[in-house]
Order: structure tokens, then C-alpha cells, then sequence
């Protein structure tokens, strides 16, 4: 395929990639992951000379087949497939293209997997293994008490700002996906550690420099995720914990200890920040499952 035809490719994903910025208010991961799945369709179309604007049914039912025979997941593909239909959409209501080639294309069932969570005992246990009077294991426990406490994703935590956190009412400002906003409460225990962690912690870190983010790091800028991840990792080897544990784990063990506490779906979904409540009905199976395991264990008819 000539460079023209690939110049056009690349103005026609860099457009579309704007609108969904732009227009949908997608985050920058939602979008970088659209980008890495669409590339992945053109290097197909770029093998078999096939122009995005002159693509069939067929061709994309044809990549799709080359992606099984990788052995992909069904959930990658059921994402492609995503990608797919929602950039065609785009040039279709673009007025781009008269026909839609990917309409009619069903994407695959994915059998949505119960994500894990720590019980309450293994969150005592990560928490009491950091030490409150290290300066640093003092911001990362306060980052991991609001991720737990009031169910952050690790996103919302990093980007925290000055003026997000109202200390009288105990709420936070959260901006999530898409920039939409919510309020969240949290409890006295994050009050107490986030005090804290503001009077003592942060100062001491940041020195005589400036920073509008609430969590910083060494260098006086905002802590980033992949830093959130790997030092979790590292107060997770302290532990007896043999789980796979990552910054959402506490998020998830957020939302399957309120529902096992009886909270109300509609509840924990406004708290989660959920659009769809089938994202929050999951957590549903995971309380469920518990409660069943304890029914077994205790009760003389288990």
C-alpha cells in the first residue's frame, strides 16, 4: 500500500481519536487502548492493500479469523470488535462512508470473570505492615486507605488536587472517567491518617516547592500509578498475602465489603462511579459467593 494510503490511515485515526477526546470524553487510556486495537486492524488492511474508506464485511470478518488464529482472548477480540464498530460509526456519521461494514458484526460473549479482593483480615494485615512514621510509607498508606475507604481508582487517587478534599464534611471531589464528577465520603480513620499525612508528610517531602496535587513524589510531582503499583507490590512481600494484588484490588475489596454489609447496589454504584449497574452487579456474585462459603462452613445444615 502506497504512503498516501497510509498518510490517510494515520489522519483518519488521529481524527477519530480526537473525537473521542473531544466529543466523547473518553479518558486517555480508553483512548490510547482504541488506538493500540485499530492499529493492530491496520497493519491487516496495509498487508492486503485494502484502503480504511474501501473495507467490507468480509475484510473485517477475514481479520477477525486472523486474531483467533493467534489464540487471542475473547475478551481482546470482544474489544476489537468495539474499536471496529465504533470507528466505522464515526466515518459513517462523519459522512465518511454511506454503509457501516461492521454493523452487523456480533461481538463475542466474554464470560465476565469475578475479580479478586482481600478479606478484612488481609487488609489489617497489608496495613499494619507500614510504618506510619517513615515520612514516604506514610503518603502510601494514606493513598491506600482512600483507595480502600472510599474506593478510588488509582487514576482519581494520583490526580487529586488542593481543594478536592473537604475536611469538614469528609468528602472528596473525584474526577472520573470521561470528567465526570462525583462526591465520595470517607470515614474518620482516612480523616485521622490524612491529617496526618498533610501536616507532617507532605511538607517534609515537598520542602520549599510548590505542587497543586495531593500526593507527591520525591522529586515534588504528582506520584504517578505505575510508582502507586510497584510500591504496593512491595508492602504486599511484608505480608503473608499470596494474592495477586494490585491498586484496584482495593477498590475491588471496596465495593464487596459494602455489599457483603448489606449496602444497596444502587449505593455502591453511585459510590464506585459506575454508569451501567451491570459493571456493579458483579461485585453482587462476589458477596454472594462469600456469604454462600460462610452458609457451608457454619450453619449446622450447610
Amino acid at each position: 500500500m502506497g504512503s498516501k494510503s497510509q498518510s490517510s490511515h494515520s489522519y483518519l485515526l488521529q481524527t477519530f481519536q480526537e473525537y473521542l477526546s473531544v466529543e466523547k470524553g473518553l479518558s486517555d487510556n480508553s483512548i490510547f487502548s482504541y488506538g493500540y486495537d485499530l492499529k493492530k486492524f491496520t497493519i491487516f488492511l496495509e498487508k492486503k492493500h485494502i484502503n480504511f474508506l474501501e473495507v467490507k464485511t468480509d475484510d473485517i470478518m477475514r481479520f477477525l479469523e486472523e486474531e483467533r488464529e493467534r489464540k487471542i482472548s475473547a475478551k481482546t477480540l470482544a474489544r476489537e470488535v468495539v474499536a471496529i464498530r465504533q470507528f466505522y460509526k464515526f466515518l459513517k456519521d462523519d459522512k465518511r462512508l454511506s454503509v457501516n461494514p461492521s454493523e452487523k458484526i456480533e461481538t463475542p460473549e466474554v464470560e465476565r470473570t469475578i475479580p479478586d479482593y482481600l478479606t478484612l483480615v488481609e487488609i489489617d494485615e497489608l496495613f499494619k505492615t507500614i510504618n506510619e512514621e517513615n515520612l514516604y510509607e506514610l503518603r502510601d498508606k494514606c493513598i491506600f486507605e482512600l483507595l480502600y475507604s472510599s474506593g478510588l481508582r488509582i487514576s482519581e487517587a494520583c490526580n487529586l488536587r488542593n481543594g478536592d478534599i473537604d475536611m469538614d464534611n469528609m468528602t472528596i471531589t473525584v474526577e472520573g472517567k470521561g470528567g465526570r464528577q462525583r462526591l465520595v465520603p470517607f470515614g474518620e480513620k482516612s480523616l485521622e491518617i490524612l491529617q496526618k499525612y498533610l501536616e507532617k508528610s507532605r511538607p517534609e517531602i515537598l520542602k520549599k516547592r510548590q505542587c497543586e496535587f495531593i500526593f507527591v513524589s520525591k522529586k515534588g510531582s504528582y506520584i504517578n500509578r505505575k510508582s502507586v503499583w510497584r510500591l504496593l507490590n512491595h508492602y504486599i512481600k511484608r505480608t503473608k498475602i499470596k494474592k495477586k494484588v494490585t491498586p484496584h484490588t482495593l477498590r475491588h475489596s471496596f465495593a464487596t465489603h459494602l455489599l457483603e454489609n448489606h449496602a444497596d447496589l444502587k449505593s455502591v454504584q453511585e459510590l464506585l462511579g459506575h454508569i451501567d449497574i451491570s459493571t456493579t452487579q458483579i461485585y453482587t456474585h462476589m458477596a454472594s459467593k462469600t456469604l454462600h462459603e460462610v452458609h457451608k462452613k457454619h450453619h449446622p445444615r450447610g
